[in-house]
This record gives C-alpha cells, sequence and structure tokens, in this order.
C-alpha cells in the first residue's frame, strides 16, 4: 500500500500489558503520514492509556460488559454500529485478532483491513494476517509488522504517553501522603498479575524489600483489586519496614507518572512492567509460562528472568502439576541481577 493515508482505525482492547505493546504502531502511522486521523478501539481498563496516547485522535469505547446479555445486545448494537461507522477509513489494523474484534473490523467501513499473524477465532476471515519479518518475534514487532503492510516506515519505536499535568499533581500528592518524600530514589514491585503463575511469591518480595532499604531505596508496591491488596498485606506482615503501600491507590494515569520516575520496577509478565519498559524505565521482569522472545520486557530481554524449569513458557494460566511457578527465582538471583549493572 504506498497511497497517503489520511483514516486508520486500530483495533486493540484489552488487556492493558497488550495495549501497551501496540502503542508503537499508533506512532508509526503519525510518524510515516502526520496528517493521517487515528481512531482506536478499547476496553474501559485500558481507556487512560490511549486517552494519554497524543497519536490517537478519537476514541471509540467498547464497553464489552453491555453487550452479554440478549438486552444489552439489543440496547447498545445499533448505537455502537453507528459509532464506528461515523467514517471511512483507508486501513484497519486488528491487533487484537479475537471474534469480538473480528465483529468491530466486519463493521468498520474500509477496503483493507489487517491483523497480526496469529489470528484466532475466525478473525483471519474478516482482516488479512500479516505473516512478517518478526512473525516468530517479539508481540510489538509483530504488531509493527500490520503498521509496515499499510506503507509505514519503521523508525524509532515509541510508546507514546502524556500524562497530563493535574494527574502529575495528584500523584506526587498521593504518593507524599503514603509515605514517600520527593526526592527519595524508589523502587516498585509489581506484586500482582492476572495469571495465579505469574506472581512472584510474597515472602521473596518481603526479603527483596528489606534488601532495598538496606541500600536507602525505598521499595514501592503496585496493583489493583482484591488479590493484589491481600497480597501487599501479606508482604507488609512479613517485615518490620514494609514497602510503601500504592495498591489500589492511584488511577492508570497518576501510576504512569509514579513508574516514570522509578529506579526499576521489579514484577511479573504484567501490565505495569510492560509500561515502566515502554517508559524506558529499567525492569526485572520474572517469567515462567510466558516466554521472553515473545513476550519479555521490550528492548530489555536481558533483565528477563526466565524460571528456570523444563516446562517454562507453557502458557498455561495455572500451573496443571500445582507447583508455584516463579519460586524457584531466588531473591539472591534478583539481587545480584539488580546489582549487575
Amino acid at each position: 500500500m504506498n497511497e497517503i493515508l489520511k483514516n486508520v482505525l486500530i483495533i486493540k482492547l484489552s488487556a492493558i500489558g497488550d495495549v501497551i505493546h501496540a502503542l508503537p504502531v499508533s506512532y508509526a502511522i503519525k510518524e510515516t503520514f502526520p496528517s493521517a486521523r487515528v481512531t482506536w478501539v478499547v476496553e474501559p481498563p485500558a481507556y487512560d492509556l490511549i486517552k494519554m496516547n497524543p497519536c490517537v485522535d478519537r476514541i471509540i469505547l467498547f464497553r464489552k460488559k453491555e453487550f452479554k446479555t440478549f438486552g444489552g445486545l439489543l440496547k447498545n448494537f445499533l448505537p455502537f454500529r453507528k459509532e464506528i461507522q461515523l467514517e471511512n477509513y483507508d486501513a484497519v489494523l486488528d491487533l487484537q485478532g479475537l471474534f469480538k474484534s473480528a465483529a468491530i473490523a466486519f463493521f468498520a467501513k474500509s477496503p483493507q483491513k489487517f491483523g497480526t499473524c496469529n489470528m484466532r477465532e475466525m478473525s483471519d476471515k474478516i482482516s488479512t494476517p500479516v505473516i512478517g519479518e518478526n512473525s516468530e518475534g517479539h508481540i510489538v514487532d509483530r504488531y509493527l509488522d500490520t503498521a509496515r503492510a499499510i506503507g509505514c516506515k519503521i523508525g524509532k519505536v515509541v510508546f507514546p504517553l502524556e500524562v497530563p499535568p493535574e494527574e502529575i499533581r495528584k500523584a506526587d500528592a498521593i504518593t507524599e501522603h503514603a509515605g514517600l518524600r520527593k526526592g527519595n530514589p524508589y523502587v516498585i514491585f509489581a506484586i500482582g498479575a492476572n495469571w495465579a503463575n505469574k506472581r512472584w511469591p510474597t515472602e521473596s518480595f518481603a526479603e527483596l524489600s528489606d534488601w532495598f532499604y538496606n541500600l536507602n531505596v525505598v521499595p514501592v508496591m503496585i496493583g489493583s483489586g482484591a488479590v493484589d491488596e491481600q497480597r501487599a498485606a501479606e508482604i507488609e506482615s512479613l517485615i518490620e519496614i514494609p514497602p510503601i503501600n500504592l495498591v489500589g491507590k492511584t488511577n492508570l494515569m497518576q501510576l504512569t507518572h509514579v513508574i516514570k520516575n522509578a529506579r526499576l520496577v521489579i514484577g511479573g509478565d504484567t501490565g505495569t512492567v510492560h509500561l515502566a519498559a515502554g517508559l524506558g524505565v529499567r525492569v526485572v521482569m520474572l517469567m515462567g509460562p510466558t516466554d521472553a522472545n515473545r513476550n519479555g520486557p521490550y528492548g530489555q530481554k536481558q533483565n528477563a528472568v526466565e524460571v528456570n524449569r523444563e516446562c517454562r513458557g507453557c502458557w498455561q494460566r495455572a500451573c496443571p502439576k500445582g507447583e508455584d511457578c516463579l519460586a524457584a527465582i531466588t531473591v539472591q538471583f534478583v539481587e545480584r541481577l539488580v546489582d549487575r549493572d
């Protein structure tokens, strides 16, 4: 495709980590076609990420929960389809590659519809899979192959995110109220993950917290939801001086600012660690059921720690053997990795 693109639709709905991985596509479009209008369809959990993206001109919110009942489908289908069809697109990029994103791509008015190399649930019947040079590589590069398919020239890989000034002020107030003094060096513990076998044991986080305090570096816990709150409480109960607890206390924009100013972020294969890598913050990613080649911290593969098990990279949400997957990664190993640079 060599013509000038004026209007492009990106469909990448969730989860937060996956949406982060897709951000460079919007930058690539704007870098190649500066006057192009970019529309992004996203679900509510990742909405703030796209709202912070200066390369996106229009956001369409897909509220999946409202379509789950028959009554909800009847009520919301026509208005949503109308919103999708308000514009004609020169190209549609389905970066989700599932039935729900294929349904959106189907109703979008465009002569060109592309998707990634690993599309599922019949989505490849609506959008053409792009089997590019990175089809076996990192997911960020696989997404960028779809941008190449519509004529984008990929120069620098950029994760475009700009935190609004009012959210920066709120984030600073929240961290100070939690006990983090301005100017103090800090590291972030991303203590949770959607999959149980992506979570490092709370005992390991507690031991590492003591180590950082001895270095005069403040550990800060982040996360959200009941599971992360329980894990934070467990960590606090295990040590005399617990980390600063920001679990559930920030929105995604505020958390982006907190992460951006950290010395280091440590956690599993989860959205906040990928966010840190995209922001250029050094990370240590502890990996078990997923593999670093596809899902490691982008640009920091050397900082991916894959568990020493033959079954690593199984892509199972729960361990079939009933083992605590990441427990095999010792605190001392992580300490040595942190000390390496």
